[in-house]
């Protein structure tokens, strides 16, 4: 039989033709999921029980992790590739290193909205039958953060009332209603949002997070941060290791970048039904009307398809970080973020010193977003 002839040859098994490119080489479909899946899988391998010399071998306990997932690509990417593994674990061993839970976090009412959660959660739970999957409010907060309420009161000022008697996503509502600027309410927003799932994560005895952020998305999160004076609470927030509240942070889609992974579910028809495309980037909109963390999503967005290198490396610069020891009194009730000085700052600025009067139980960022502050 003769062999068949192939224009361009996928570059790892040279038996199909290539029809994706990244980092200077060609693939085939199956090719480029296991290239991408293998950089997943390697953040995942501490995860895998070693055995101990010496030491009989016992049945370890299986790590619980929860898989927060948005419906977009990059969680729904890793969700494919890390059930794909745990599947290839069970056929050869019959047993996994780790069980993993997923929760779809429905934003708040004030947030646009404009596709139906249902059909994709439901695709969810089609595309992946073994798994449990969770599907809360924003508002619920109030459930899974039991000072939610003394914290708001304190954040929102003496401007706000709290009306217990109003449901919670009433409550929400009139909370976010206070904080007038873009940049604030997508500030607080993202708090909430991570306040939720870590409370979710510890109720569900779950031992760590695994957040969907790629390469790009963790650099847009370390030029937001710095700029919203948030830069203390870079090391766990895009950093892989312990958040402030007791709960591992990992990062498994570090090591690639977004358009990597869009490449991916263009050949994975299994998570077509779950992904919610992102909305195209419009060039015709007002950048005052942007918050800061949307600025700096488009920034590098545009020109990481230019310099993929340089981006990469801002994330990369920024899981460097070292983490700061501090006591639990000196964390932001608020966020977890440091309230005192940092290591390596000798400036000798506090949060007390430049908002003298006005409340230290929240860190720089949040003092700086608080309705008291920036009206």
């Amino acid at each position: 039989m003769p062999a068949i002839e192939m224009d361009a040859p996928c570059m790892e098994c040279n038996e199909a033709n290539a029809i994706l490119n990244t980092r200077n080489r060609s693939f085939c479909g199956p090719c480029y999921q296991r290239f991408l899946a293998y950089k997943v899988w390697r953040r995942m391998d501490h995860y895998r029980p070693r055995p101990q010399k010496n030491v009989k071998p016992t049945k370890p306990a299986q790590p619980q992790l929860l898989l927060p997932l948005s419906l977009g690509v990059s969680s729904s990417v890793l969700l494919h590739i890390l059930d794909t593994g745990l599947k290839r674990q069970l056929a050869k061993s019959g047993r996994t290193s780790y069980a993993i839970h997923i929760l779809v976090v429905e934003p708040s009412t004030e947030l646009p909205m404009s596709v139906s959660y249902d059909t994709h959660v439901d695709a969810v739970r089609e595309a992946f039958p073994t798994y449990s999957v969770t599907r809360i409010p924003l508002h619920r907060v109030f459930e899974y953060v039991p000072d939610m309420t003394d914290i708001m009161a304190e954040y929102a000022g003496p401007q706000f009332t709290d009306d217990a008697s109003q449901s919670n996503e009433e409550r929400l509502a009139a909370f976010r209603s206070v904080v007038s600027t873009a940049t604030s309410k997508s500030d607080l927003d993202t708090v909430l949002f991570t306040r939720l799932i870590v409370g979710y994560a510890k109720q569900a005895g779950c031992e760590s997070i695994l957040w969907g952020d790629t390469d790009t998305s963790l650099a847009a999160k370390t030029l937001a941060g710095a700029a919203k004076g948030r830069g203390a609470s870079l090391t766990w927030q895009v950093s892989d290791g312990m958040s402030p509240w007791g709960i591992k942070f990992d990062f498994p889609c570090r090591d690639i970048s977004k358009p990597e992974l869009s490449q991916y579910e263009s050949v994975c028809p299994e998570i077509s039904a779950v992904v919610i495309p992102d909305a195209p980037l419009s060039d015709n909109i007002l950048t005052k009307n942007l918050s800061i963390d949307e600025l700096m999503l488009r920034y590098v967005t545009t020109q990481g398809e230019k310099y993929p290198g340089v981006m990469a490396n801002v994330s990369r610069t920024a899981h460097k970080l070292e983490t700061t020891s501090g006591s639990p009194s000196a964390l932001c009730s608020l966020c977890g973020g440091m309230i005192e000085n940092v290591k390596g700052n000798e400036t000798g600025l506090t949060v007390a010193s430049q908002f003298a009067g006005k409340g230290s139980q929240f860190c720089y960022g949040c003092m700086r977003s608080r309705p008291e502050i920036i009206s």
